[in-house]
């Protein structure tokens, strides 16, 4: 691997306040102010039975306190031509807004209030679950989300990242409103949140608005833990076939393990680097119509409709993905041609032309996803959750530190012709 790199000067201003709460600042000349909000509630928190309570909760947090009636934060964000969202994932759930700066003092205290203080009312729990369960039922019909939900299950066989965000209809069905509340006040207290502040405010200002805002945590309830059993590596080909009507293009995704981000660990310079050499390597594979695999599939031998490649940063694990649309009788042919191009990653080196095509998409990607105060704060906001803050602004300065061995190591550790999931999803024959 590249040797240890010397860190760039981390543009924003960190701060853990009295009570155990980071807050990120960034002061920047525009005329509005991103606040986000980072809580490590996500998925992988649950235990198995309350599969889908963070997802539930999210919504649940809407629907106010004792002194919020429910859609009152949207209001107030809208009326000052705000906008606001939240989304949750495996390792965290993420509430933002955006909002013109002479705003944001009177409409912070509205997220804070929701964010610290839900009721999660008994006569809302029932009607919001339904929505819930819609979402549910809604995946069901959406063969992209199936395919890719089976593939989880058969990478993440005994971790919760192989679960679905969503839950289940069984496991929603359940749960109760108190549940809920003890999963709110064990997760959402200062010391699992992060707050992003980015606009045209100073630090001063930022630093009393959140610490007066976000102050009057609730008293913490015991809750029921997951307690995340390490995934071993696959050791041979996991497969899985499913058929589906009303489907045109079959799908064949394929998936490797790769690392995660341990924030304690001596080893978090390699885990980003290797991290970013699979960034490198999804882009030579499958990312422009000059990619090896967009190229030879797709614009010469016309095999498939679409291909993609990715790679997942998640803090226990990472997941190394190349999908697939095309015709179900070049699935066998295709898959082997993926498994042959695999096996050359790690016989030869890439050469310096594609290397260089590789880091300059990626670089001008990183540069256009932090242009704006609410792009910076969700990048400061992930990289708190994951590992450190200080490292988000580090990843163009890797990307660049890497070589063609470097990649050729990375693929023959975690990328194996021989050793993978996959999950094929073919057109329902109907006789």
């Amino acid at each position: 691997m590249p040797p240890v790199l010397s860190p760039l000067p981390f543009p924003a201003n960190l701060i853990t306040l009295a009570n155990g709460l980071t807050l990120i600042h960034q002061h920047t000349p525009t005329p509005v102010a991103a606040v986000d909000v980072w809580v490590k509630a996500g998925a992988i928190a649950e235990p198995d039975d309350w599969a889908g309570m963070a997802h539930f909760l999210e919504h649940m947090l809407f629907k106010g306190t004792e002194r919020l009636a429910p859609g009152a934060f949207d209001l107030a964000i809208e009326r000052r031509g705000g906008i606001t969202n939240a989304a949750t994932s495996y390792d965290y759930a993420h509430y933002f807004m955006t909002i013109a700066t002479q705003h944001l003092e009177e409409t912070l205290p509205y997220m804070a209030e929701l964010l610290l203080h839900a009721a999660i009312p008994d006569s809302e729990f029932g009607r919001e679950r339904q929505v819930v369960l819609e979402e549910i039922h809604q995946s069901y019909d959406n063969p992209d989300w199936l395919a890719f939900q089976s593939l989880n299950e058969m990478v993440y066989q005994r971790h919760p990242y192989g679960r679905s965000i969503l839950g289940t209809e069984e496991a929603l069905m359940a749960r109760s409103p108190a549940e809920m509340r003890q999963f709110h006040r064990a997760h959402y207290q200062p010391e699992n949140m992060t707050v992003v502040v980015v606009g045209d405010i100073p630090k001063s200002a930022a630093i009393d608005l959140v610490s007066q805002t976000f102050q009057s945590f609730m008293v913490p309830l015991d809750c029921p833990r997951h307690v995340s059993e390490a995934e071993p590596p696959i050791t041979d080909i996991r497969r899985q076939e499913i058929h589906l009507p009303r489907l045109e293009q079959a799908r064949l995704l394929m998936a490797w393990i790769g690392p995660g981000i341990d924030s304690q660990s001596q080893n978090l310079d390699e885990q980003l680097q290797a991290a970013y050499g699979l960034d490198i390597l999804s882009v030579l594979l499958a990312e422009g119509r000059t990619s090896r695999l967009v190229r030879e599939l797709r614009e010469e031998r016309h095999l498939v409709q679409a291909i993609g490649s990715s790679f997942s940063l998640q803090r226990e694990s990472g997941l190394f993905t190349i999908s697939a649309w095309l015709a179900p009788e070049h699935l066998e042919r295709v898959e082997a041609i993926i498994c042959d191009r695999i096996s050359q990653l790690s016989a030869t080196p890439i050469s310096e032309a594609e290397l260089a095509r590789c880091k300059r998409l990626l670089c001008n990607d990183y540069a256009f996803s932090t242009e704006t105060p609410g792009q910076l704060a969700g990048l400061y906001g992930y990289y708190s959750i994951l590992a450190h803050p200080q490292v988000a602004t580090t990843y163009p300065q890797r990307l660049q530190a890497m070589q063609a061995t470097d990649l050729q190591r990375l693929a023959n550790r975690y990328l194996s012709p021989y050793h993978y999931a996959a999950t094929v999803v073919r057109p329902l024959l109907l006789s």
